[in-house]
């Protein structure tokens, strides 16, 4: 029952729990999605910040306590709170970002003042497009900046290397800060895979490897999470640097070592 994936609060539960816990109200939950450009997913209403969740993405709401809704996220199932007023009704989106960063403006034209900044995997339902630009119904964005949602990229290594020098937030989920499952799972959802958010909860995907790593392995260590660009780096959101690095992985391991973080616990193939 970790609290983290279990949608349930002390007197609402989903319905997918009936039968598993005991609970005086059942709900199959309102359909929401993301308003705003990022919004920060939260152990309780005006709690720490767990996750974060990007414009469009859908959240399932299924309990409120006064600004807050309680709920869980589409993409993996992570449970927790955000503010009421940065969701809206559930719609079909189209399209989703896939340059690290990109922005909203009111007018397809280069010179007029952003209305936001978006980052990797936000959704948007682009209405028109003309000489370059696609008009959604949030405004206009730079149309290469987007692909059809169903249109994936090949290898998560190469996603993450997009994403060098964003700097480390702890549960941070965008260009404008990560951590290091965060980069993991923007990494392997803008290839189509599925990937729980925390590096824990990462270490059930996939299959051990025993030997040499591979690009686009995961290392992980106790609270971290790592991608193997080839059989001797790798690429992480550090607190060390405070930063997405590249770092030689043996290099890496002995600092995490040395610095208390343990040795590597387990090495999966996505």
């Amino acid at each position: 029952m970790d609290r983290r994936l279990f949608p349930a609060t002390s007197t609402v539960a989903h319905e997918s729990l009936k039968g598993i816990f005991d609970c005086a109200r059942y709900t199959r939950g309102e359909a929401r999605q993301v308003s705003i450009p990022l919004v920060d997913l939260l152990a309780a209403p005006q709690g720490a910040r767990e996750r974060q969740l990007t414009m469009g993405e859908g959240f399932t709401v299924i309990d409120h306590d006064r600004h807050f809704a309680f709920g869980f996220a589409a993409r993996d199932g992570y449970c927790g709170w955000v503010p009421v007023t940065a969701l809206e009704p559930e719609t079909v989106e189209t399209h989703w970002v896939a340059a690290p960063a990109s922005h909203i403006y009111p007018e397809p034209r280069v010179q007029a003042r952003e209305i936001a900044t978006l980052s990797m995997g936000a959704k948007l339902t682009i209405v028109a497009e003309q000489d370059g630009w696609a008009e959604t119904t949030k405004g206009f964005i730079w149309a290469a900046h987007l692909r059809p949602l169903g249109e994936w990229m090949a290898d998560p290594v190469a996603v993450a290397e997009r994403f060098l020098g964003t700097p480390y937030l702890w549960g941070g989920n965008s260009r404008a800060g990560i951590d290091c499952s965060g980069l993991v799972q923007i990494s392997q959802i803008a290839c189509g895979r599925p990937c729980p958010g925390d590096a824990d909860l990462q270490q059930s995907i996939g299959t051990e490897v025993e030997g040499e790593l591979t690009r686009g392995d995961l290392l992980f260590w106790k609270g971290h999470v790592a991608l193997a660009m080839d059989a001797r780096r790798i690429i992480h959101a550090t607190g060390a640097f405070m930063q997405v690095v590249i770092e030689e992985t043996s290099t890496a391991i002995a600092r995490i070592e040395a610095a208390g973080g343990g040795p590597v616990t387990a090495q999966r193939r996505p």
